[in-house]
């Protein structure tokens, strides 16, 4: 199966994502709530999956259910947190590792109903959660394939040094060969192992890891997979400390032979070093590799700039709630240049600030439908009453 028009439908672009962000924005304090809200939820199927020991894959496809159910859907308006679970139970079973409703319900509460997220309200009823997966396949249209980089990933790399069990692991986890890919992006993806970028010890790693980290934006809604696993190769090239010394070892060696070739005229080699020069592979060069793709190299930047920007975004959520630079006896006090600095590049966030902003929002939003400025109340929808009044 390759990456067609049924998929393709779920890559919109920011208009249409403000959209469906359009009612939450009229109930944050701050527009980047709203990113952190992203965060936070990808971090919360991410502990539920775990918690009932679904695969990797798995949590990735429920974190994809998350997003898209939320194209239609406004948090203030929902409960996330049963929307969560259903995302885990279902994408469990679209992925061939089915947990039972009765163990999602138990984890799910668990988590949910303790600190810092506080869901008093979560049921303990499973057929509540039944209830909302047939509220979640009606919303995502029963287009339960969801496609993923890690298969271009491994399609297009391979690690230096790895053992046969760890490469078996990896093409399981990341599944079959050729999805995800259209047939007019190019043969270069269906994985024949010719041509295939070796990366030094851990760069394979640090890609994978940076492909599990785009969950926690909207990348996935943005741009295909293909693209995103093009995009973490670059970054791997920039962040891997082995695979960057690859890339600027070779850059100064082009540079060095290119300086070399405009200053003196070479002789021809004799025979016997010229044999020598045949015999010698190549190092291979990550950047040509990458230039030989068929991508649209700027595209490829664009990704990496937001997975970055992410990275920015991520490293000031604190999920063990670090103290903030207010709490911090040795930080500066409130008002000085340096304080003021600290303001502008923001403060930590917590999972219990971002509970709290939650709560808020969708309290001032039930408000509003019950009193709104003409004095007639506005209709709920039914289906997500029900959701919200579960438990």
């Amino acid at each position: 199966m390759q990456w067609g028009k049924c998929s393709k439908r779920w890559i919109v672009d920011r208009a249409t994502l403000r959209q469906a962000r359009a009612d939450d924005l009229l109930y944050v304090d701050d527009p980047e709530h709203l990113d952190f809200l992203a965060i936070y939820f990808a971090e919360l199927v991410g502990k539920l999956g775990k918690k009932l020991r679904i695969a990797q894959r798995a949590i990735a496809t429920a974190t994809v259910f998350f997003r898209r159910f939320y194209l239609k859907n406004s948090y203030c308006e929902t409960d996330p947190f049963i929307v969560i679970a259903a995302c885990c139970y279902v994408a469990a079973k679209a992925e061939e590792c089915p947990v039972h409703i009765k163990l999602v319900v138990q984890d799910a509460r668990q988590i949910f109903c303790h600190e810092p997220y506080n869901a008093k309200n979560f049921p303990s009823d499973n057929s509540k959660l039944a209830e909302m997966e047939f509220y979640l396949v009606d919303d995502l249209e029963c287009d339960l394939t969801v496609f993923h980089p890690y298969r271009t990933l491994l399609a297009l790399c391979k690690s230096a040094e790895s053992s046969e069990d760890s490469s078996e692991a990896q093409e399981e986890e990341a599944g079959e060969v050729g999805v995800g890919i259209a047939a007019d992006d190019g043969p270069r993806y269906w994985g024949t192992g010719e041509g295939q970028l070796e990366l030094p010890p851990n760069g394979l790693q640090t890609a994978w890891f940076i492909v599990n980290d785009t969950y926690r934006s909207e990348l996935c809604l943005l741009y295909p997979p293909h693209l995103i696993a093009v995009a973490a190769i670059y970054l791997t090239c920039i962040f891997h400390p082995a695979t960057h010394k690859t890339v600027a070892t070779i850059l100064a060696s082009s540079a060095a032979t290119a300086e070399q070739a405009t200053s003196t005229i070479a002789e021809p080699p004799r025979r016997s070093s010229r044999q020598a020069a045949e015999r010698k592979k190549p190092a291979q060069d990550p950047l040509e590799f990458l230039a030989e793709l068929n991508v649209s190299l700027p595209l490829v930047a664009t990704i990496a700039q937001e997975i970055i920007a992410m990275y920015t975004l991520w490293d000031r959520y604190k999920e063990d709630g670090g103290a903030s630079s207010s709490a911090d006896p040795g930080s500066p006090a409130k008002g000085t240049p340096d304080s003021r600095a600290d303001d502008e590049t923001g403060g930590v966030v917590t999972p219990a600030l971002m509970t709290a902003v939650l709560l808020k929002m969708r309290e001032a939003r039930f408000q509003d439908m019950s009193h709104p400025p003409s004095g007639r109340p506005v209709p709920v929808n039914k289906m997500l009453e029900r959701t919200q009044a579960a438990g």
